[in-house]
């Protein structure tokens, strides 16, 4: 077991799932890989299954038996990890929107230095996003801003879903009451952390639209970034 797991859900990703698995076992730095599959109906998790055989102790499988949401796949993926005392766990994409290379310099931010949270941030310098349509860049970047305005977080990209957890952050966290499922997810988690003054840090990556498979965003999801981040915020004020 490596000290490292990288943790790709999956709905569908039949496109790309042998290649981004193949890309994080090729790094020179050594991860594990768990894949939380939602039931996909393009059988992803077959595929997984069947690469196994190729690495295994290394690639992770757990299926669930329906599309519940970002959320609560990594949540499912936390437990998981914290179980097996990994040490350092990942969120990365199964799109290749997230360079797996840069798992690397994830890990040494919070390894080599004194992070106990790194995000891949497409806004800390400058905006670094290839092939979404410009709609897509400014709803994206005016959301991370208008949550800073909010949460007052020092994040440039609050819904950035490309990080690393020292395993004590995960720990420090009440898994089962994080309440967001879609995108918000991404602001809540940071948002703990923030609060409860772990150090966070933001390394620039660019961020690349998938090529192949289709975008899981949606209206809803959108909505609950928006609205949902209000509500989080009085809250926090009622557990000072």
């Amino acid at each position: 077991m490596q000290d490292s797991i990288v943790i790709i859900p999956t709905f569908n990703e039949i496109e790309n799932i042998e290649a981004i698995i193949k890309a994080v076992f090729s790094l020179e730095k050594a991860f594990d890989v768990l894949i939380v599959d939602d039931n996909s109906p393009d059988l992803t998790a077959l595929k997984v299954k069947e690469l196994q055989s190729q690495f295994p102790d290394r690639l992770y499988l757990e299926v669930r038996t329906k599309k519940s949401g970002l959320g609560t796949a990594y949540i499912h993926g936390f437990k998981w990890s914290l179980e097996r005392h990994y040490d350092y766990i990942f969120e990365m994409d199964a799109d290749f929107s997230h360079n797996p290379k840069d798992l690397i310099r994830l890990y040494n931010t919070c390894h080599l230095e004194d992070a106990d949270m790194s995000i891949g941030s497409r806004y800390v310098q400058g905006v670094n996003v290839v092939n979404w349509p410009m709609s897509r860049v400014l709803l994206s970047y005016l959301a991370s801003k208008y949550v800073r305005l909010i949460t007052r977080m020092k994040i440039h990209d609050t819904t950035a879903g490309f990080i690393c957890y020292k395993r004590k952050v995960l720990e420090s966290f009440n898994l089962d009451a994080i309440s967001f499922t879609g995108y918000a997810f991404q602001i809540e988690m940071k948002f703990k952390a923030y609060c409860k003054n772990f150090i966070i840090k933001e390394i620039p990556v660019i961020f690349t639209d998938r090529t192949k498979g289709e975008s899981k965003l949606s209206s809803g999801i959108i909505s609950e970034a928006i609205f949902g981040v209000f509500s989080m915020k009085l809250k926090s004020f009622f557990k000072k």
